[in-house]
């Protein structure tokens, strides 16, 4: 887990080394004031050495001085370190996202992967620079400061050791268990994220059924359950302090008591007890920093193990190793083909599908609701591997291709359409980079967009909100089914997308599409009989089963579920589920 996180340092190693010898300059210079306390009191003030004392206070304003010094190199390098390694962690895992498949991103929620990115990050950030500085600084303080306790006083020097060990023993316990809380409390930022961002993204609907109430009450159980997990975690990591201060004081007091009856008997100078307060004061002082600073270490390797598990994460789908990077045609072929989505699953979501598609031809898909429509076509573009048997496009198994030229053959409109925020041109950009105005308003003229398109004021630059919510679930249909249209594919899969678009609308894109992009595969996946029965051919899906894949009129004579869909839809009512 820990090398996962430092491997991401990059080009901040530099400042990661020279953060903690910066440190260490410092604490140096402070262990050597006290030895100069020593020797002005022990030499200048009791013998009355005037020069003695002016040598060892400018020796001390140097010390000091360069002291001051490596603390602010300290602090500077320290601040860029732990910001790099925020930046590179964030970075990681954005780009390892984009590598995922689609069972992978399933095991990670959309809100967990943003806390990640966001919460847990920070905590890695906050804790690197504590380790590089204070807890650097805290060690080798304390190292320091014990040795030249032994080397003033050996016997004086046996209580800091057993302040070292109780103090220790007791915070190891409290790590451990402070751990378990701190871990359950993450998984609770991800319900409180998951929370909010369900309720923004679909304030529309809460409104318009009167949920407000509803939505709040959700958001205050996952605030409170976060509440009560921080709780039970600061109840445990609080009682350092009065630990710490109840150490330090019984330190001061067995070092007076000890120290005054060793200067009657002559064994300790009055120089080296004050040396000795010294570095108890650092000692203990180190101890309280160490203390403070397991908090945050405890807090980040909750979070460390969560970044690991993404930067882990292996994709489930890769290139093989020599790629083909071109795709032939638009043909396409299941044999016998199964698919889950869960290795473990019982039932197959696709069940021994096998069926060949012409290159050009036009296809339609129905099927009840559930019957795995947009399962099937999602083996073409290869956003999921098939379990069993394989999928041809082009005449060549999906996963002999390069994943990349693949993809951008195979054109997919969702239902759920996604706009991002830009202008009109910058989203239909997304299928052709340096498309062309002309290029743009030809595939929106096929896609029946243009009219209102131009209607707008500023036309093509319009600017589109995030989400599309200035425009209407139609015409977002249509712009998407344009930008696909730009990548100008082997293979165009329209999954129920003109569901928003009126049958007038509807029937022109078809006809656009018949007469425009005739050498173009087209998959059409719709809930209406009259959007897929001018097709070539139609495959009718129960239950992740082909029922039959025929002509509208061969179907209608020859396929009881889709003669059903058929009448239901054309007169005689009907739930088209049932």
């Amino acid at each position: 887990m820990v090398s996962i996180i430092l491997s991401k340092l990059g080009a901040y190693k530099k400042a990661s080394i020279l953060t903690p010898l910066s440190m260490i300059l410092e604490v140096a210079m402070e262990m050597v004031i006290p030895l100069m306390m020593s020797s002005i009191i022990d030499r200048g003030v009791n013998m009355g050495d005037l020069a003695h004392i002016y040598k060892m206070g400018a020796l001390m304003v140097i010390a000091a001085a360069i002291g001051l010094l490596g603390g602010l190199l300290g602090g500077k390098y320290g601040a860029e370190a732990s910001a790099g390694l925020a930046r590179n962690l964030r970075k990681s895992m954005y780009e390892k996202i984009q590598t995922f498949s689609f069972s992978n991103i399933d095991k990670f929620s959309t809100p967990g992967l943003i806390t990640r990115m966001t919460t847990d990050v920070t905590n890695i950030q906050n804790a690197y620079q504590m380790i590089l500085r204070m807890c650097v600084r805290a060690l080798i303080s304390l190292l320091v400061a014990m040795c030249m306790s032994v080397y003033i006083s050996p016997r004086i020097s046996l209580i800091f050791f057993g302040a070292v060990i109780f103090l220790t023993t007791v915070f190891s316990f409290m790590i451990r268990l402070a751990h378990k809380y701190f871990t359950a409390v993450f998984s609770k930022y991800d319900d409180l994220n998951e929370s909010v961002q369900e309720n923004i993204s679909a304030i529309r609907v809460v409104k318009a059924f009167v949920r407000e109430d509803y939505e709040k009450e959700r958001f205050a159980k996952a605030n409170q359950n976060i509440y009560n997990m921080l709780v039970k975690a600061e109840n445990v990591v609080v009682s350092n302090m009065p630990i710490m201060m109840m150490t330090i004081y019984a330190c001061i007091l067995l070092i007076s008591w000890n120290g005054a009856h060793m200067i009657v008997a002559g064994d300790l100078t009055t120089g080296e007890l004050m040396s000795l307060f010294s570095y108890c004061m650092n000692i203990l002082f180190s101890l309280m920093m160490l203390s403070v600073s397991f908090v945050m270490i405890t807090m980040s390797s909750a979070s460390a193990k969560r970044i690991s598990e993404v930067l882990s994460e292996e994709t489930d789908l890769k290139n093989p190793e020599n790629p083909v990077m071109q795709v032939a045609d638009g043909s396409i072929v299941f044999d016998k083909v199964s698919f889950r989505y869960q290795k473990t699953s019982e039932k197959p979501v696709l069940e021994d599908i096998s069926l060949s598609i012409r290159s050009g031809e036009t296809i339609g898909v129905i099927g009840a609701t559930g019957s795995s429509k947009t399962s099937l076509t999602n083996l073409i573009s290869r956003i999921y591997d098939v379990s069993e048997g394989s999928v041809q496009v082009g005449g060549l198994d999906v996963r002999k291709y390069d994943l990349e030229v693949l993809r951008n053959s195979v054109a997919v409109v969702l239902q759920k359409n996604v706009l991002f925020s830009g202008t009109i041109l910058d989203n239909l950009r997304w299928g052709k980079e340096d498309a062309t105005l002309e290029e743009c308003k030809h595939v929106c003229q096929l896609a029946q967009a243009d009219e209102f398109i131009s209607a707008f004021p500023k036309g093509y630059e319009t600017y589109i909100e995030q989400g599309g919510s200035n425009v209407s679930g139609g015409q977002k249909q249509r712009l998407c089914i344009a930008r696909a249209l730009l990548k100008e594919p082997k293979v165009l899969i329209l999954d129920d997308s003109t569901s928003a678009v009126d049958t007038a609308t509807d029937a022109r894109i078809r006809k656009a599409f018949r007469e425009s992009l005739p050498d173009t595969t087209k998959l059409i996946i719709a809930q209406r009989i009259s959007s897929v029965q001018d097709a070539d051919r139609i495959l009718v899906l129960e239950n992740g089963q082909i029922s039959g894949f025929d002509s509208h009129e061969n179907l209608l004579l020859s396929n009881e579920i889709y003669r059903d869909i058929y009448q239901s839809q054309t007169g005689n009512g009907g739930d088209f589920d049932e």
